[in-house]
């Protein structure tokens, strides 16, 4: 009996066995199935929408318009929320791979999307030992379906389909274009969207410029950009980039010495923030804005759409030269905040009670506030939010916080400060501001571009938006109809005494007799004395033989489209007009009298690299190439012994001793030709210079937002003082620069020139009769 109820007990215990081996393989092959199923049914789309074979081979990310200069460098970007522009393998440095394949995913070389072992491993550990996903399914989680849910199904479900869309992207890629795709798709905080603005911006470099503890802080960020942020928790930062080179020595792609030695160093940032209102060209970037949404309206894409200007990726190539740019930049930030400081120092609430105004009383005061304040954005946002006139004029008078611009060591700063908004008002209508161009005559191409002196606090363009009275810098524009019309020489003579043009005559309301400066008159002058010193009765005296029509009809045919009333007061410079327009103007007498338009874009490419856009040149004969180079002939007395003299080194001494070199930058000690003049309106609200050389041509404005602004005096309120400089200095730095090729040659003379430009030459025939008012008989027009 014992024997059998131990056979029976064996039996039990075999049979017992073979069930849970039976049931063991049932859960097995069950979990196979259900795991192949899974794979099967998130492939086909049963747990969402799965990206299909042209989704993958055009995922869809948002970039970046980037505004690219005429010498390759990137000027801006425009785009909302991601400032990402996408870099081919190629550009990516070596090390920068290596350090994301040690960290990330050391087997990539190895799998086809999913790392087996490291799965294995984080099954076991349960996650301790580190995750397993590769760089395949990480690119697959950023482009096609974001982080993971916390509920555990969907986190599953999610897996399942990063697994599959690895695989696919495996398949469809090579490991290389993947490593471009997931290092252009990271956002690693700042504005730095991708890997090209990443070392942008917080190194002020292009990706394949990074060394190699550059690229293992930016590699290190992958970990968790938020918490890894360099700006906020640099030492967290520095300690995540040390464990990257310990990787990469583990690795084998560096040795222990170079990991030791770089982990002693610090991040070394150069942060350069990219966004719409910092950077370099700020003011051209936001005049491209418009110039990019009007071609937007009428070019459509192929399929009828509209583009868009902030995530399709467009590429603008444009006419501006980045080191032409800095160096006119370099120029506005040296000179204005010495300009301004003694504005201030002169305009003290002691030296001038209604500061910074003058010859304004305080009711006529009250009156321009009122209405600036109605013009500003202020007034228009709490309008909108539904407040009366008298909430919104009284919330002006409350203090606030705020942040305020300053010039502090002769650079721009901001204060924190607390201030009733209509004072903050009054305190920026106390800066003077500059507007600044710089173009090509020859091919109409702007190099340089300052519409102000800060953008994010005074966003106003004064090169394009800004009319401001042009002063003596529009008289050119009445000797060049002169000479166009009547064949004048710079040697003809006429008499600086005073002339009035009769009223009636070209319409004029009443009698104009113009007066000289400081009521001064010289007896005989000729034409090139006349420009240089800018003799007001000469002017005059020239307006009334061509009239004001004629005048105006050659400024529409320089390219000028403001309204310009056909009085004989625009022979000295009422006429309204733009940097922009006065530059373009110029050149035409550079250009040997043929006026291009002025072009800002070349071409336009879509993210592919397909062209969609390239200039045609706008032109047209506007003077004879005699008389426009017998007009650059008078221009270049103004610097010869004018008031742009001061650019050949020694100056007049009418600034104190200690300030003569701030304000007006001497000694400049050019040699080369200039052709230039300068321009100063009444109570010298406006300060211009306008400068050429053979190749280049360039415009300076300086004012303040209101006319009522200005300095109580001519010695510190006049072009040579307030504009001049301004182009003096970026022009020293531009034939510092070689590689620029600045002309300091002869401006070309026709192969023919009838009329003398050599007055120590003169003839009879290029001058009148001393004794006579008028030019002779047979000038008359």
């Amino acid at each position: 009996m014992a024997k059998v109820r131990t056979k029976n007990k064996k039996e039990t215990a075999t049979q017992d066995f073979s069930k849970y081996i039976r049931w063991f393989w049932i859960l097995f092959s069950v979990g196979i199935l259900s795991l192949v199923l899974l794979f099967l049914l998130a492939s086909w789309g049963v747990f969402g929408e799965m990206p299909d074979h042209t989704v993958l081979e055009n995922p869809k990310t948002n970039l970046a318009t980037e505004i690219i200069s005429s010498d390759g460098k990137t000027l801006g970007k425009f785009y909302f929320d991601d400032n990402r522009t996408p870099v081919d393998y190629g550009e990516l440095p070596k090390h920068l791979v290596d350090a994301l394949i040690a960290t990330e995913d050391a087997r990539f070389e190895e799998h086809s999307g999913i790392d087996a072992r490291g799965t294995i491993r984080a099954v076991l550990t349960l996650g301790s030992g580190g995750g397993a996903s590769t760089i395949s399914q990480q690119l697959a989680k950023k482009l096609f379906h974001g982080e993971g849910s916390k509920n555990t199904v969907e986190r599953i479900l999610q897996k399942a389909k990063e697994w599959i869309i690895a695989i696919r992207l495996e398949r469809q890629y090579t490991k290389e274009e993947i490593v471009a795709q997931y290092f252009n798709i990271y956002d690693f905080l700042n504005n730095a969207d991708g890997i090209r603005s990443a070392s942008r911006i917080y190194f002020g470099k292009e990706p394949k410029e990074l060394g190699l503890k550059e690229s293992a802080m930016l590699v290190g960020m992958f970990k968790n950009s938020s918490y890894f942020n360099p700006r906020v928790r640099p030492d967290e930062t520095l300690k995540r980039r040390n464990v990257v080179l310990a990787q990469m020595a583990k690795y084998g792609y560096i040795d222990e010495a170079v990991k030791d030695s770089l982990q002693q160093t610090d991040l070394d940032l150069n942060y350069s923030p990219e966004s719409h209102r910092e950077g370099i060209a700020t003011y051209f970037r936001e005049y491209l804005k418009t110039f990019m949404k009007d071609w937007i309206k009428k070019n459509p894409k192929p399929d009828g759409s509209k583009w868009n200007l902030y995530n399709d990726g467009l590429k603008v190539y444009t006419t501006i030269d980045s080191r032409m740019q800095q160096y006119a930049e370099d120029a506005v930030q040296q000179h204005m905040p010495r300009l301004q400081a003694e504005f201030f120092n002169q305009n003290t609430p002691k030296r001038n009670p209604t500061a910074p105004f003058l010859e304004l009383t305080p009711g006529a005061i009250d009156t321009l506030m009122r209405r600036s304040m109605r013009q500003g954005e202020r007034w228009r946002i709490l309008k909108k939010a539904g407040m009366s006139e008298k909430e919104i004029e009284a919330s002006f008078h409350k203090p606030v916080k705020m942040t305020v611009f300053e010039w502090k060591d002769g650079k721009p700063s901001e204060i924190d400060t607390i201030m009733k908004p209509i004072d903050s008002m009054r305190y920026y209508k106390s800066f003077l501001r500059t507007g600044m161009m710089s173009m090509e005559p020859q091919t109409g191409h702007v190099k340089a571009w300052v519409g102000g002196i800060n953008y994010r606090h005074f966003q106003y363009d004064m090169v394009s938006q800004g009319k401001r009275q042009v002063g003596s810098t529009f008289k050119p524009f009445v000797y060049a109809t002169a000479i166009d019309q009547l064949h004048l020489s710079p040697c003809y003579e006429l008499p600086d005494t005073p002339f009035c043009i009769d009223k009636g005559k070209y319409g004029n309301p009443e009698e104009w007799c113009p007066k000289n400066e400081g009521d001064k008159y010289g007896g005989i002058r000729t034409l090139k004395d006349a420009l240089a010193n800018s003799v007001n009765t000469v002017t005059a005296r020239l307006m009334d033989k061509v009239g004001p029509q004629t005048v105006v009809d050659l400024a529409r045919k320089l390219g000028v489209e403001s309204e310009i009333l056909p009085v004989p007061a625009i022979a000295l410079g009422t006429a309204e007009l733009s940097v922009y327009e006065m530059v373009g103007a110029y050149a035409t007498f550079a250009n040997k009298g043929v006026y291009t338009k002025p072009v800002l874009v070349t071409a336009i490419e879509d993210k592919n690299g397909t062209v969609l856009y390239q200039f045609k040149p706008e032109t047209r004969d506007v003077l004879s190439d005699e008389s426009a180079y017998v007009t650059v002939k008078l221009l270049e007395g103004v610097t010869q012994y004018g008031s742009g003299a001061r650019l050949r080194g020694k100056g007049r001494d009418a600034y104190r001793a200690d300030y003569r070199e701030i304000i007006t930058g001497y000694p400049y000690e050019f040699t080369n030709p200039i052709a230039g003049k300068t321009g100063t309106t009444q109570n010298q609200s406006d300060g211009w210079f306008m400068g050429m050389v053979p190749n280049l041509v360039t415009g300076v404005w300086v004012g303040a937002e209101e006319r009522s602004v200005h300095f109580k005096t001519i010695t510190y309120g006049q072009g040579a003082a307030m504009a001049l400089p301004i182009w003096g200095v970026y022009m020293k730095n531009c034939y510092a620069d070689e590689t620029l090729n600045i002309s300091k040659e002869d401006f070309e003379a026709p192969l023919e020139l009838s009329i003398n430009v050599d007055c120590s030459k003169a003839s009879d025939k290029n001058s009148i009769d001393n004794s006579s008012d008028d030019l002779p008989d047979d000038l008359e027009f």
